[in-house]
C-alpha cells in the first residue's frame, strides 16, 4: 500500500518537472492541497496558490485555505472574483459553476500573464471527469491542465496522497461552494448564502462534522446528515433547537432528507438533455 501510494506521490512531483512555473487554482480542499503540495515539491518558489473570496465562500473555508496554504508551504494569493455581478451565474441554472470557472480563469490570467511560461493548474481528479461538472469545460477553455486526473489519481488515491504526505485535510470532506446549496432555478445571493452557511455553522457546533443544508423554492431548508446522525438530530429536543434557528435565519420550513447526506444531490435536478450534452448520462 505505502509503495504504491509513494510512487503515486512520485508521479506527481514528476508531473512538474518540466514546468518553469506553477499557478494552483486553490480551494485548500484535499484535491487543490495535494496538487499545491506537488507543486511546491517540485517548483519551490516558482510555484503558487491562489484563492478566490467572494460571497459563495463560507467564512470556515476562507480561513482552512489560509491555514492548509502554510502547511504545505506554498506562497498563497488571495483574488476577489466577480461572480455576482453576472445574471448568468446569479440565476443558477445548471450552467452556475461553468460561469463561475469562467470568472475564476479569467481573474487568474493576468497573474499567469506576469509568468508567462508558468501553466494554470486545477485540483480535478479522475473521477471528476465522470461526474457532472461544467466547470471542466472552463477549465479546457483556459488552457487550464488537470494534474491529478492526468496522472490517473481517483478520490481516494488523492486521500492516499495527502495522508502519505500527512497533510491535514486528507480525509477532509467535500466543501463546495455556498453556492451549491441553492437548488437550480432559485437566484444565488449573498443574503441566501449568508443563511445558509449561518444554518450549517449551527448544526457543526452542534457535532454534525458532515452537513448540507439546501435552499429550496419557498425559504425551504432541506438538512442532508449521513443517516447515523439521524436519532442524535431527533434526541434531546435538539431538532427543535434547530427548527427554531433556522426559522430565526429566514427558513420558513425545514425538513430532514431521509436520504440522508448525498454529495452533490441537486444535480439529480439536472434534465437529462444536459447531462446528455455534457457527456455524463449514465454516470
Amino acid at each position: 500500500m505505502s509503495s504504491s501510494v509513494q510512487q503515486l506521490a512520485e508521479k506527481l512531483i514528476r508531473y512538474f518537472s518540466d514546468c518553469a512555473g506553477c499557478i494552483v487554482a486553490f480551494s485548500g480542499g484535499v484535491d487543490s492541497a495535494v496538487v499545491a503540495r506537488a507543486a511546491a515539491f517540485a517548483l519551490g518558489e516558482n510555484s503558487l496558490a491562489v484563492t478566490a473570496t467572494s460571497a459563495s465562500l463560507s467564512e470556515t473555508e476562507r480561513n482552512a485555505a489560509t491555514e492548509t496554504a502554510k502547511q504545505i508551504g506554498i506562497r498563497h494569493r488571495w483574488i476577489a472574483t466577480s461572480e455576482f455581478e453576472n445574471p448568468n451565474y446569479l440565476k443558477n441554472d445548471e450552467r452556475r459553476c461553468y460561469h463561475c470557472k469562467t470568472e475564476l480563469y479569467s481573474q487568474l490570467k493576468p497573474i499567469q500573464q506576469q509568468h508567462p511560461q508558468w501553466i494554470l493548474v486545477n485540483g480535478a481528479n479522475l473521477d471528476d471527469q465522470t461526474d457532472y461538472r461544467p466547470g471542466l469545460q472552463a477549465a479546457a477553455e483556459h488552457q487550464v491542465r488537470s494534474p491529478l486526473a492526468e496522472c490517473g489519481l481517483t478520490k481516494q488515491q488523492v486521500r492516499d496522497v495527502a495522508k502519505f504526505w500527512n497533510l491535514s485535510v486528507w480525509d477532509k470532506p467535500a466543501a463546495p461552494c455556498l453556492s451549491s446549496r441553492i437548488a437550480y432555478g432559485q437566484t444565488v445571493s449573498p443574503e441566501r448564502l449568508r443563511m445558509i452557511e449561518a444554518a450549517e455553522r449551527f448544526l457543526k457546533d452542534h457535532g454534525f462534522g458532515i452537513v448540507r443544508v439546501r435552499y429550496h423554492e419557498g425559504d425551504v431548508a432541506r438538512i442532508e446528515i449521513p443517516c447515523g446522525d439521524f436519532v442524535r438530530l431527533l434526541e434531546a429536543d435538539l431538532f427543535q433547537d434547530v427548527q427554531r434557528h433556522l426559522a430565526e435565519l429566514g427558513f420558513r420550513f425545514v425538513t430532514l432528507d431521509l436520504a440522508g447526506f448525498r454529495s452533490g444531490s441537486l444535480n439529480s435536478l439536472v434534465p437529462v438533455e444536459v447531462l446528455a450534452a455534457s457527456g455524463r448520462v449514465g454516470s
